[in-house]
């Protein structure tokens, strides 16, 4: 009982210095300052400022601070908004990380799917960016990017990809999917050394080539098939809604070619068939998260790929293990990090902060 009391009398006293009171007995907080309040970036800003180039340097050193164990990057969070007379449908993503010893960790949060949006004429997504001050805890910027800045740093990834798991002489690049995300892996693969572009989408490859040769003042055709275009192709990148499978093994070339596959980011999508996953060179962003909801995770779930026959993570390449050796298949499993999100959000905090 006596040291009961003791213990109860220490802890008022703590509280006493921590809380001194008034006149009135009334305890009362010691005086402290304010956090200022974060910017504001819009959209226009983001957009105006930022380029995939940008990004590249910054997104190579995050991943190879990833396969060091140098980056604290959690599990994708998921919200699942379901219909009702008051909500939805849509999807909400949030990831984030901090790369030791940056100044700044980011918390993205991404809302997808919300189509009825389209009959309000308002895209079906969009996107927030937090940067954090690493020091202080204080948020210092969010980014109205909706999902520009998260395409930006899988841009970045996908150049980062071409730039360690091809050879020099893969220059005939495919593109399955021609939207935002599609332009942008032109645009890093672009940033790494010349390439000649061969497109095929259900809509829009014609405007992907035509834009895609103005700006980048390289070489971009059509192509009437899928198969047609993995015939040609050295490396193809597939970005698409991710619903069904979009090539078959027998249709790749035999002198070996790289697949930067970026379309699988949930449990209930599949780019690549299972085949080809065993015959390839298997490069994770991210394993424990490819494993949930990249293209290695419907290799597992059909039985013939375990998380042990990843090759590597994409940071191990850029940290020195080989990429490409010879004539093999490799695929790159792009889902998106954490770490890319903070390498992303440093830069555009490091360039719009000093508008």
């Amino acid at each position: 009982m006596f040291f009961s009391r003791l213990a109860k009398h220490a802890v008022r006293q703590s509280v006493l210095k921590a809380f001194p009171v008034d006149f009135c007995g009334v305890a009362r907080p010691l005086s402290v300052g304010i956090f200022p309040p974060p910017r504001l970036f819009d959209y226009e800003t983001v957009t105006k400022n930022l380029t995939v180039a940008d990004a590249i340097d910054a997104v190579e050193e995050a991943f190879a601070a990833l396969a060091k164990g140098k980056v604290d990057v959690p599990l994708p969070m998921h919200i699942g908004i379901e219909e009702s007379a008051v909500a939805g449908p849509g999807d909400c993503h949030i990831k984030g990380g901090y790369i030791s010893g940056t100044p700044t960790f980011t918390v993205k949060l991404a809302q997808v799917s919300f189509y009825k949006n389209i009959q309000r004429g308002l895209p079906p997504g969009s996107g927030i960016f937090i940067v954090v001050n690493a020091v202080t805890g204080a948020p210092l910027g969010v980014f109205q990017e909706n999902r520009f800045m998260t395409d930006l740093r899988t841009g970045a990834a996908g150049g980062v990809s071409f730039k360690y798991c091809t050879s020099p002489n893969q220059n005939v690049v495919g593109f399955i999917g021609c939207g935002a995300i599609a332009r942008n892996m032109a645009r890093g693969a672009a940033a790494i050394r010349p390439i000649q572009g061969v497109a095929w989408a259900i809509d829009g490859a014609e405007q992907f080539c035509k834009d895609m040769e103005a700006e980048l003042g390289m070489p971009f055709v059509t192509v009437g098939s899928a198969e047609e275009l993995c015939r040609k192709s050295d490396v193809i990148f597939t970005q698409t809604p991710g619903s069904n499978t979009v090539l078959e093994k027998e249709w790749l070339k035999p002198e070996g070619v790289t697949i930067i596959a970026s379309g699988s980011d949930q449990p209930t999508k599949q780019e690549i068939p299972v085949d080809v996953l065993k015959a390839s060179k298997y490069i994770s962003d991210l394993t424990k998260q490819t494993s949930r909801v990249g293209e290695l995770r419907s290799a597992i779930k059909a039985g013939i790929m375990t998380a042990d026959d990843v090759y590597a993570e994409l940071g191990e390449i850029v940290n020195g293990k080989p990429g490409r050796e010879g004539n093999e298949i490799i695929v790159v499993d792009l889902t998106g990090t954490g770490a890319q999100d903070a390498a992303i959000g440093q830069v555009a905090w490091d360039k719009l902060s000093s508008l």
